[in-house]
């Protein structure tokens, strides 16, 4: 079958499931596949065969249950994805003379990256936001975590303690304002794979 073909017929069949999903009930209607089956159907594991579709056609109340299986399917893989994470970058805005650094938020916002003086030195401090949808696992796991600038050097490097945070000592030459917009202001947070 060419693939224009199997375009037609998907649109055809999504046609229909619309038409379905919209009709009246039926007299004496019942399910006519069971869950295992839809889920097979829904996951890809087992397509449904002529006889399974046909059943599922003539049923609109299998085919709302069917389209129950597909959304809850969806939400559990949308669920499983908002806790994961690969790193998070931002930069000194444009704004900012960078005179009184005191904080940099990543361009997603669940991390802020804070600048406090002592004596003649900085302190450096990550934190993380505890509505990130990743913040539970992170503090379960504590994963090494690094701060990198926008020239690839580790400014932090740690794991986070109880209230979400990493801190360190600033070791870098100069002030942070001034290191940033020299390596393009930009920083990253990310996960260290060891």
């Amino acid at each position: 079958m060419k693939e224009n073909d199997v375009k037609m017929n998907q649109e055809a069949d999504r046609k229909l499931i619309e038409r379905l999903l919209l009709s009246p009930r039926v007299e004496g209607d019942r399910l006519m596949l069971a869950d295992s089956a839809l889920l097979a159907a829904i996951d890809g594991s087992h397509p449904l065969n002529s006889a399974e579709l046909a059943a599922l056609r003539a049923s609109p109340l299998t085919l709302r249950r069917f389209r129950q299986l597909a959304i809850e399917r969806r939400g559990d893989a949308r669920a499983a994805n908002d806790d994961a994470w690969s790193g998070s970058a931002g930069m000194l805005r444009a704004a900012s003379d960078g005179a009184g650094l005191v904080r940099l938020l990543t361009d997603d916002g669940h991390w802020a990256l804070h600048f406090v003086a002592q004596d003649d030195d900085w302190r450096l401090i990550l934190s993380l936001d505890a509505a990130a949808p990743f913040a539970a696992r992170l503090l379960r796991e504590q994963p090494m975590l690094r701060v990198v600038d926008g020239g690839g050097a580790i400014l932090l490097q740690g794991r986070l303690d109880a209230d979400g945070e990493v801190e360190c000592g600033w070791h870098v030459d100069g002030a942070p304002a001034s290191h940033f917009q020299q390596f393009g202001a930009r920083f990253a947070v990310e996960p260290v794979h060891v």
